[in-house]
């Protein structure tokens, strides 16, 4: 994790007053807008799939489906994303890859989001290839090319390899950095 992990420990042991007063800094109507997010991350430029990739993350975190990030589904994300269970994780790692929602995930579908995450995150520490055919080879256990939420779950959590490397791919950390310290910060 490096030191962007206590950075965000850190980020997460403000006083609330605090925490609420940066969300409000970058968006002073209480909600987040899909286009308010895409500014905050600053998009320009980026592949169709890194913006596809934050289309997902927002309606994810976007819980009620309002088509707003209020504070509440904020914290709920952050939280979640630092301090979650494992179960929990993989549930949210798992309808960030169901890009159909159809409940099952396919190879061009984790290839896509790893891409999509690498370059929104700048991190290319892992080839997106090697992982999903990593996942695909130890997870898929009947060849039938996709994976439901079980599948998913229960085959990736025995192996700490493919754990690690899902860890690193979805580390958010440099995306909820700009979120919360704000573009220069």
């Amino acid at each position: 994790m490096g030191n962007h992990g206590s950075n965000l420990d850190d980020i997460l042991a403000e006083d609330m007053h605090h925490w609420y007063n940066k969300f409000m800094k970058e968006s002073p109507s209480g909600l987040i807008t899909l286009f308010e997010l895409k500014g905050m991350l600053n998009l320009k430029g980026m592949s169709q799939n890194a913006a596809g990739y934050v289309d997902q993350v927002f309606f994810t975190f976007d819980m009620d489906g309002d088509g707003y990030i209020d504070f509440v589904e904020y914290i709920a994300a952050i939280s979640l994303m630092l301090k979650g269970e494992v179960n929990q994780k993989l549930k949210w790692y798992f309808k960030l890859f169901d890009q159909d929602g159809n409940g099952k995930i396919d190879r061009d579908e984790l290839e896509t989001i790893f891409l999509a995450v690498q370059d929104i995150t700048r991190n290319r520490d892992i080839d997106p290839e090697q992982i999903v055919a990593l996942i695909f080879e130890r997870v898929d256990v009947n060849n039938e090319g996709e994976l439901t939420l079980e599948e998913f779950i229960e085959g990736a959590k025995p192996h700490a390899d493919i754990m690690e490397m899902l860890q690193k791919m979805m580390d958010l950390t440099p995306v909820l950095e700009i979120i919360v310290n704000g573009r220069d910060g």
